[in-house]
């Protein structure tokens, strides 16, 4: 959301850490679909990609698997990759994602969502 919904921004990401590590939350983890360290094109643009890189040498971006099938991208789902995590680390799911689909799958998951996610915004730079 940092982009404003017209680009992907690292920075968004980097801000959204930083806040959590100011705070003291040293176990971050951000995962982001592995097609966003590819060269974007002018329909899916990205800013900053170098964030991304530097967040993953820190171990804080995990980036979710991807293939190119008959000049097609597939995508793993990565919502499940977050809720999984976050459930058996007892952590915070931190986005704007309700996880419906999730809540229905799995009855712990369901309880888990509706008490460990943290939804946010950004106004400008301030997360």
């Amino acid at each position: 959301s940092h982009g404003n919904k017209e680009v992907f921004s690292c920075r968004g990401i980097l801000l959204a850490v930083q806040w959590f590590w100011d705070r003291g939350h040293k176990d971050i983890t951000v995962f982001v679909p592995s097609w966003r360290k590819e060269q974007p094109r002018p329909d899916v643009l990205i800013t900053d990609q170098h964030i991304l890189r530097d967040l993953e040498k820190k171990k804080i971006v995990v980036f979710t698997p991807s293939r190119r099938v008959g000049g097609k991208r597939v995508v793993c789902y990565d919502d499940r990759f977050i809720v999984k995590l976050a459930h058996e680390s007892d952590g915070v799911v931190v986005s704007n994602d309700t996880y419906r689909d999730l809540q229905n799958e799995r009855p712990e998951w369901k309880k888990f969502i509706e008490e460990r996610l943290l939804m946010y915004s950004f106004v400008n730079d301030k997360y």
